[in-house]
C-alpha cells in the first residue's frame, strides 16, 4: 500500500503550479493540483494576458491618427468598452481551458477547491472537506495586489484585479503608484480616452530601472496628456458627487474621479494557508523562504513563483518549476537562474531591458562605456509624432563585456528578448560591432553605435 495518496500535491493553478503538475504527472507520478479560483493564475486570468490585450486596444487611437499621414482616409472612430471586455473574456476562458486540458491529458487530478496545509505531508481540501497526503507538496499560490487598508476610504478603490471587469470605461481615473503596473494601466486608459492622473510618492517613476528610461518615459507620458504627480501621496478617499470618488492628496488638493486605482505593490497569498502547521517559514511580509532549489524549511514542501519574493514574473515561476522537476525527479540538481532576465514594460512608449542599469553597473565596475542613441524612428517622421526612441548599451570598459541594454520605444520588449540571448552568452561590444545591421530598422542602432557617448569612472560621468 502506498504511503501517501499522491507523489506531488500542488497548491495553486497558476503558470508555475500548472507546469510543475503537468510535467510531473507526465513522468508517471501521481499528481493532484488544487486551485480555489480559476486555473491560469494572475498571468492568464487577471494579469499579463488580459492586460496585453488592453494594451493592443489602447494603441489604435494613435494608429488611426498616424494612418492619415500615410494616405488613409478614415471615418469617425469610436470605442466600445463592452466589446473589448467581452472579447477579452472569451480569450481568457479559452486559455484557462487549455491549462486544464494539459493537466488532464498528462494524468494529473484537477481539483477546484481551496487547499490548506495541516501537516508536513497533509493537505486539507475545503470543498471536499477531507484531508489527503502527499510525499511532496508545492506551494504556487502567487501574489495579490496591496489594498492599502491603512488608507482611509481604501474600500472605495480598485486594484488591478478589478480593472478587467469594470462595467464602464472611466472618464477620469487616478492611479496610485509608480511601478510598471501603475504606468501600464495609466497608458492603457489614456489610449482608450480616459483622463488619467498618476500619483507617486517617489522622486521619479519606475524605480529600479535605468534613469534614462525613467526620465524619458515620464516626459513621453506627460506629452500624451497623462498627469504625473511625483513626491505626492494619497491621504484619503471618500464618496464624491454623482457616484464619483473624492481623493484628497497630502498637499491638500482634492481630485474627483470615476475610479481610484491602487497599484502600490503586491503581497503573497499565504494567509490562512496553514504554513506553520507544516513547519514552513516566511519572512516578515509573509513571503515563503526557500533555498537555492526552491525548498522551504519543511523537508516535504517546495514553493515557486511570486509567493517566494524572488523575481515576480511568469516565465520565472515556470523556470523554477522546471528546475524543481530536474532536481526532485530527474536526479539532476538544478537551481533557478535569476541572472540577466529580460523584462518588458508595456507602457506607451514600451520599455525593454536586460542586464544592469547605468547606475547599477557603476556600483560594480570602475569604468563604463555608455553608448546612447535618442532619435525619432522612421515611422514618426511621416506620422508627425514627436515621440522618440531611446537605446542604450552599458559596457565594462575594461573587459568590453556588455552589461546591460535598454530600450524605450515601439517593440522594445521584442528586442529585449532577443538581446537577452546575446547577453546570456556573454556578448562583448565587439560582437555587436561585427554584426551586420538590418536596414531600415530601429534595432540596427544597437550594431551601429561604434563610439561611446560618454564614459563613467567611479560613478562619475566624464565629459
Amino acid at each position: 500500500m502506498a504511503k501517501f495518496d499522491y507523489d506531488l500535491f500542488v497548491i495553486g493553478g497558476g503558470s508555475g503550479g500548472v507546469r510543475a503538475g503537468r510535467l510531473t504527472a507526465a513522468l508517471g507520478k501521481k499528481v493532484a493540483i488544487a486551485e480555489e479560483y480559476r486555473y491560469g493564475g494572475t498571468c492568464v486570468i487577471r494579469g499579463c494576458i488580459p492586460k496585453k490585450l488592453m494594451v493592443y486596444a489602447s494603441h489604435f487611437s494613435e494608429e488611426f491618427e498616424a494612418a492619415r499621414a500615410f494616405g488613409w482616409t478614415l471615418g469617425d472612430a469610436s470605442f466600445n468598452w463592452d466589446t473589448l471586455i467581452n472579447n477579452k473574456d472569451v480569450e481568457v476562458d479559452r486559455l484557462e481551458g487549455l491549462y486544464q486540458k494539459g493537466l488532464n491529458s498528462a494524468g494529473a487530478e484537477v481539483l477546484e477547491t481551496r487547499a490548506e496545509l495541516v501537516g508536513p505531508n497533509e493537505v486539507y481540501l475545503v470543498a471536499q472537506d477531507k484531508t489527503v497526503s502527499a510525499e511532496k507538496i508545492m506551494i504556487a499560490t502567487g501574489g495579490t495586489p496591496s489594498r492599502m487598508p491603512e488608507l482611509p476610504g481604501s474600500e472605495l478603490c480598485i486594484a488591478s484585479d478589478e480593472v478587467f471587469d469594470l462595467k464602464t470605461l472611466p472618464k477620469k481615473i487616478v492611479i496610485n503608484g509608480g511601478g510598471y503596473i501603475a504606468l501600464e494601466f495609466a497608458c492603457i486608459f489614456a489610449g482608450l480616452g480616459s483622463d488619467v492622473t498618476v500619483v507617486y510618492r517617489g522622486e521619479e517613476i519606475l524605480r529600479g530601472f535605468d534613469d534614462d528610461l525613467r526620465e524619458n518615459l515620464h516626459l513621453e507620458m506627460v506629452a500624451k496628456g497623462i498627469e504625473v504627480l511625483c513626491m505626492t501621496e494619497f491621504k484619503s478617499v471618500s464618496k464624491g458627487s454623482g457616484g464619483r470618488k473624492a481623493l484628497t492628496l497630502d498637499n491638500g488638493a482634492v481630485i474627483e474621479a470615476d475610479e481610484v486605482m491602487l497599484a502600490v505593490g503586491r503581497g503573497p497569498m499565504t494567509n490562512s494557508l496553514g504554513l506553520e502547521k507544516a513547519g514552513v517559514e516566511t519572512d516578515k511580509r509573509g513571503f515563503i523562504k526557500v533555498d537555492e532549489f526552491s525548498k522551504t524549511s519543511s523537508d516535504a514542501v517546495w514553493a515557486v513563483g511570486d509567493v517566494t519574493n524572488r523575481v515576480a514574473l511568469t516565465p520565472v515561476a515556470i523556470h523554477e518549476s522546471m528546475c524543481f522537476i530536474q532536481t526532485e525527479y530527474k536526479d539532476n540538481p538544478t537551481s533557478p537562474d535569476h541572472d540577466l532576465i529580460a523584462t518588458a514594460v508595456f507602457t506607451q512608449p514600451e520599455i525593454g531591458t536586460v542586464g544592469l542599469s547605468e547606475g547599477g553597473a557603476a556600483k560594480k565596475y570602475a569604468a563604463l562605456d555608455v553608448y546612447r542613441a535618442h532619435f525619432r524612428p522612421l515611422k514618426n517622421t511621416i506620422s508627425g509624432s514627436s515621440q522618440k526612441m531611446l537605446m542604450k548599451i552599458i559596457v565594462d570598459a575594461k573587459s568590453d563585456l556588455v552589461l546591460g541594454v535598454h530600450i524605450l520605444g515601439p517593440d522594445a520588449g521584442e528586442m529585449a528578448q532577443t538581446l537577452g540571448i546575446a547577453l546570456k552568452t556573454g556578448a562583448k561590444k565587439a560582437d555587436f560591432d561585427r554584426t551586420m545591421a538590418v536596414h531600415p530598422t530601429a534595432a540596427e542602432e544597437f550594431v551601429t553605435m561604434y563610439q561611446p557617448t560618454y564614459r563613467v569612472v567611479n560613478g562619475e560621468r566624464q565629459q
